[in-house]
């Protein structure tokens, strides 16, 4: 291939590829195959992965499968814009070194958005349309495995540097990401973590069922060896001063997350026995890690009747956290109305499709309800004991907006000896760190930036959940590329 200048250097394998399918028929002979999920009676007895895999021989045909369809939809979807055509076809031809590339020149990670990404991509592939969508997913997280097996990824340590210093501030998804491209340019790189170890929302977020932590461990052990330093234990804004971090870098990036949990301001809330869910999984995850937790302070669902608020996906963690802790009733309950079990006529492919989304968890035993709305904790000597909901309506106004009211005589309470509030995240902390260095909010109270990511302070930026609000992972891992490269010609002088 010649350049435009006249050169005959090849482009990069990942740049500007030039697929021809191998099997441009595959999806009409083959038939889509999940890896499934390990027996409901084996995995609801510990904390390893649900998810099974499939043997190489069906996931190269599951490959083929991507068909040559002209427009890749599952690009157009995809936060990261994964080059999906492309590294389908180099998996379906057992080249797992170039999926590898092609994986990794979008996404710094995909070892865990092939295993916890809901996958928009596949909702928009066009054999979605017939709900025989390619496993991409699926096929993502075996590339990176099967590249991790044949020793292609490996440490890749930056021949110069530049003399810049970037201080971190969190190891979430985008943390990780941010401070992955910015080292690879040559910077010195600082990621600070309040807590004992890396990984933020990863790490102390997401079940070990869903993501095995070992999988982080892996990646961030290829990251030191690149050079990026991991401060853990420091609480930025607390133990150390954010005036101290800028006095000592050049940039500082805020990877914050959007961690301020929704509450629920309603009679009853201090009884105890309601907990936040990010603090039953949190907790949940440092024991799996071994830490052990005193008498009192140990947040248990077992023989309890438990009640999740919160129809999300957090809230289905906890599920099947708590069924793993042998509770005796499992409820989770929704204020919004049951989504339909298809597409309705108004939420059309390739969108994001709004449907009945059953999890693991849920399989694993629990009672779901739709349009309920809490009224009141009900408690006996201080601990709760039932909680009081009422059915609700929804209708559009006049103005097209919906609106919520309360159906008459159909108040009722459920037995809830344990609740756990997951509603949501409205935005990041604002004590300690963004009240001190003064940033500017935006109308949600999430930190506002400018198109280049930056605060109203000079030098210091933000990214992911904490400039966005809460998202997905791979939103937030590609909202930290973007960010990088935003960082890396502040630091240039671009």
């Amino acid at each position: 291939m010649r350049m435009r200048d006249g050169s005959k250097e090849p482009l990069p394998v990942f740049e500007n590829i030039l697929v021809v399918m191998g099997d441009p028929r595959g999806f009409i002979k083959i038939a889509r195959k999940e890896s499934g999920n390990r027996p409901l009676s084996e995995r609801i007895d510990d904390y390893g992965e649900v998810e099974q895999t499939l043997n190489e021989e069906d996931r190269r045909l599951q490959a083929s499968r991507c068909m040559d369809c002209g427009v890749p939809f599952c690009h157009w979807a995809c936060p990261v814009g994964s080059k999906i055509p492309e590294w389908q076809d180099a998996v379906y031809k057992g080249n797992w070194k170039l999926a590898s590339e092609i994986l990794h020149s979008t996404n710094s990670f995909p070892e865990f958005t092939g295993r916890i990404c809901p996958h928009p991509c596949e909702k928009s592939c066009v054999l979605a349309i017939h709900e025989e969508a390619v496993t991409t997913r699926e096929n993502e997280a075996s590339v990176v495995e099967k590249a991790f097996s044949l020793g292609y990824i490996m440490p890749r340590i930056p021949e110069k540097r530049s003399g810049k210093k970037v201080a971190v501030i969190g190891s979430g998804p985008s943390g990780l990401s941010v401070a992955d491209l910015l080292n690879q340019a040559g910077h010195e790189v600082t990621v600070f973590e309040k807590d004992d170890v890396v990984g933020g929302l990863l790490r102390y977020g997401i079940p070990d069922f869903k993501l095995n932590k070992k999988v982080i461990d892996r990646r961030i052990q290829i990251l030191e060896a690149e050079g990026i330093r991991f401060v853990t234990n420091t609480f930025v804004g607390k133990t150390i001063t954010g005036k101290e971090i800028k006095d000592q870098y050049d940039a500082v990036v805020l990877t914050i997350g959007a961690t301020k949990p929704r509450d629920l301001s309603i009679e009853g809330r201090e009884l105890e026995g309601i907990h936040y869910a990010m603090d039953f999984l949190k907790q949940q995850n440092k024991v799996n890690r071994g830490e052990e937790f005193k008498n009192g302070e140990r947040i248990l669902a077992k023989g309890k009747n438990v009640l999740v608020i919160g129809g999300g996906d957090t809230g289905s963690d906890c599920v099947g956290t708590s069924n793993r802790q042998k509770a005796r009733c499992v409820t989770q309950i929704e204020i919004l109305p049951k989504p339909p079990k298809q597409r309705a006529a108004n939420n059309p492919w390739p969108y994001w499709p709004t449907v009945l989304k059953t999890s693991s968890s849920h399989e694993e035993g629990c009672e779901r309800k739709w349009s309920l709305n809490t009224k009141r904790f009900i408690g006996q000597n201080g601990q709760v004991k039932q909680v009081e909901v009422v059915e609700v309506e929804w209708q559009k106004d006049d103005q097209g907006k919906w609106r919520m009211t309360e159906k008459p005589e159909t108040t009722r309470v459920i037995d809830a000896e344990i609740v756990f509030l997951s509603m949501g995240f409205v935005h990041p902390v604002h004590e300690g760190l963004v009240k001190e260095l003064e940033l500017e909010l935006d109308p949600r109270g999430n930190i506002k930036v400018d198109e280049k990511y930056q605060t109203s302070q000079n030098g210091v930026f933000a990214s992911g959940d904490a400039a966005s609000g809460a998202s997905l992972v791979v939103t937030a891992i590609a909202k930290g590329r973007e960010t990088a490269k935003q960082v890396h010609n502040y630091l240039l002088g671009v």
